[in-house]
């Protein structure tokens, strides 16, 4: 069987996701720790509700207009530039978008500020139009929206160095944001009328710290970052043109959480939070393979679409999609298993109870069933971009946010807040079906067979490590509410390095060939 490793640009792949997971990693330990830190002071009352709310507005926008379009719009017609044209018509381009952007966004900020009661009616109307929670979220909305500003800046700088193959710093800013957040929780929070307000400043101090990180890198590149207006350059339009359809068709997930937001405040308090909390244990594994290989394979794959190189474009896209189901399926299983004991280590403390770890490890089971889909999604969206489709993944969008927001009013009821979880994954696992066989429709190159036998492995292998996962849990390490803090830790540590070594076992006599890759990325970082 051919090595994996063998051509140039999955070694590319493989060395740039190794760098964007390395500092992934670290982003979402020091994500969890902020989580718990807010958890013992916060818990999932009131206060917190209204940060959730209120912080999720603007990383909606986010996700949307900047990581969700604007990178995704932006890294193709860039990447296009640096391999047809100069590395100076690239980087005037680049300066002409920075411009105009940052005109954008201080607009977009001042009417955010200014709108924001109405902004609050709709995102939590469960919330009323009047009360102290409501005006809580509205004030904590306003300190929170410069956030857009800051984060916009930081994936235009994460389009242009990752274009050109530098990973490290747009990998490594999310990790200042935890660090402003947890710094104002006990720095700034204690000396606020409502100590919540002080995480809304830590936010806004987090996302000015994570500009600063990306510009020395940018600058030592080559950008120059005085302003360049020309509103009449030929790529702008046409960045302008893929982010439009963008806005729907890459980020259907972020509608689907605001809906599921928006849906969760007509259910009991401390809905909306455990519905955050368990989103942020899925998002650990998502946000340090999945986010990562599909950062990674971006540019790679727009610059096969360039060259027009479409063999070499399937052949990158199946390693992608091989890779991240390697890493994803045995996640799930993990979860699944072992996920009510990883909350109650993370979160139960001080105001965060029992009742909070169950109701949290509800939605954790039923997110963790469609992480396989947002997983998929994220490199299928990037295949679609790469290629310069919108309107594809628009059309899907529509079907998916429809099937969402259907069954969310349907499992709402029954199930409560695990139905609007169950919803969504469900409906991403509609919309990751859709995205492959619009482009098998599109490219009649594309063959995913092989994608396909590297699934059936990996989830053979994940299978057998939650069979034996399951099997010492319950006749040698119980973990459990009678056990103290240290031994759950123990417990469930030693059950996750025996999970590590079941599946690995499997997955090498099963011959999966993603475990070079992994082990290769594994020995770059520690050689860094």
């Amino acid at each position: 069987m051919p090595n994996r490793e063998s051509n140039p640009e999955k070694r590319n792949l493989g060395r740039a996701a190794g760098v964007v997971s390395f500092f992934t990693f670290q982003s979402r330990i020091l994500g969890l720790v902020r989580d718990m830190v807010l958890a013992a002071l916060f818990g999932s009352g009131m206060a917190a509700d209204a940060f959730f709310v209120a912080f999720r507005i603007p990383n909606l926008l986010r996700r949307l207009f900047a990581e969700g379009s604007l990178t995704i719009a932006f890294i193709p017609v860039f990447t296009e530039y640096l391999t047809l044209k100069t590395k100076k018509d690239a980087f005037d381009l680049a300066r002409v978008v920075l411009t105009t952007l940052s005109i954008i966004l201080v607009i977009t900020t001042l009417l955010g500020i200014l709108f924001s009661p109405w902004i609050v009616r709709i995102q939590a109307f469960g919330f009323g139009g009047s009360g102290v929670k409501y005006d809580l979220t509205v004030l904590l909305t306003r300190i929170t929206f410069p956030y857009i500003f800051f984060i916009s800046i930081v994936a235009f700088f994460m389009g242009v160095l990752n274009s050109l193959r530098r990973f490290a710093a747009p990998a490594a800013a999310p990790i200042f944001l935890n660090v402003g957040i947890i710094g104002a929780a006990y720095l700034i929070s204690p000396h606020c009328e409502a100590p919540i307000v002080g995480v809304a400043i830590g936010v806004l101090i987090g996302g000015a710290l994570q500009v600063a990180l990306q510009i020395p890198w940018a600058l030592r590149e080559g950008l120059r970052l005085y302003p360049k207006w020309q509103l009449n350059h030929p790529a702008l339009k046409r960045i302008g043109l893929l982010m439009l359809p963008a806005i729907l068709g890459s980020a259907v997930y972020q509608f689907n959480q605001f809906m599921g937001t928006l849906l969760a405040t007509f259910l009991p308090e401390g809905s909306v939070s455990w519905l955050y909390y368990a989103d942020r244990l899925v998002q650990f594994p998502l946000g340090i393979f999945a986010i990562a290989i599909s950062t990674a394979a971006l540019p790679s794959l727009a610059t096969e679409a360039a060259r027009k190189d479409l063999a070499q474009f399937q052949s990158t896209l199946n390693h992608a999609l091989c890779l991240v189901f390697f890493i994803t399926l045995p996640s799930m299983a993990g979860l699944i298993i072992l996920g009510k004991p990883i909350i109650q280590i993370l979160f139960e403390r001080g105001a965060f109870n029992v009742h909070s770890s169950a109701m949290t490890a509800y939605a954790l089971f039923y997110y963790t069933l469609g992480l396989w889909a947002f997983a998929g999604v994220r490199i299928m969206v990037s295949a679609f971009y790469a290629l310069q489709d919108t309107r594809t993944p628009v059309k899907i969008a529509v079907i998916t946010l429809v099937i969402n927001l259907t069954l969310s009013l349907a499992l709402m009821g029954p199930l409560k807040h695990g139905g609007l979880a169950l919803a969504l994954s469900l409906a991403s696992s509609v919309q990751f079906l859709l995205l492959v066989f619009f482009l098998k429709k599109k490219t009649s190159t594309i063959n995913l067979k092989p994608v396909l036998i590297s699934i059936s492995r990996s989830a053979l292998a994940a299978s057998l490590m939650a069979l034996g996962v399951y099997y010492f849990q319950a006749k040698w390490l119980i973990v459990g509410e009678a056990t103290s803090l240290p031994g759950m830790v123990t417990n469930l540590a030693a059950l996750i390095i025996i999970g590590i070594i079941i599946f690995f076992g499997a997955a090498r006599a099963l011959g999966c060939t993603e475990i070079a890759t992994i082990v290769g990325m594994l020995s770059r970082e520690r050689k860094k």
